[in-house]
């Protein structure tokens, strides 16, 4: 068995859409990135690739190379698929933090996203949402986080 854990944070910024889990959730601000900015995507990709010792998103899709720009991170998740192609994967436990908005409306077609790209049945993968309480960078609402372990065969 293989264990990986992955972690993303983006800057919420105006005129960007806000994309999680490969759902545009309703906001008036979006995450700055070289790609869609999609933290939970990121995060996942960061753990896959850490279980099976590949490094990390930005050593496989560098934020210089124009052909990421702009990118679904759904993109960017079945290519980390295709490098992990010989392992099954038991398991995906991941967590959004941000203030706002509110994300359990969407949370169940995140989870129907990253299935389909990863092959796997949508009872594998776990997202939570949860708020800082207005503590720190995320409670201020300047930016949004994820975590993600993955559990590897």
């Amino acid at each position: 068995m293989r264990v990986g854990i992955g972690y993303d944070v983006h800057k919420l910024v105006e005129g960007r859409k806000l994309i999680l889990g490969g759902v545009e959730v309703p906001f008036e601000k979006g995450l700055l990135g070289h790609s869609d900015g999609d933290v939970l995507l990121h995060a996942i990709c960061d753990a896959l690739l850490g279980a099976v010792g590949k490094g990390d998103i930005g050593q496989h899709f560098p934020d210089a190379d124009p052909e990421y720009k702009d990118i679904s991170s759904l993109i960017l998740l079945e290519k980390v698929k295709g490098l992990i192609k010989e392992y099954r994967i038991n398991n995906i436990d991941s967590i959004v933090i941000a203030q706002e908005p509110k994300l359990t409306p969407y949370l169940e077609k995140m989870k129907e996203n990253i299935a389909k790209v990863l092959k796997i049945d949508k009872d594998k993968i776990n997202i939570k949402a949860t708020t800082t309480e207005k503590l720190g960078p995320m409670g201020r609402g300047e930016g949004i986080a994820a975590y993600a372990m993955v559990s590897l065969e």
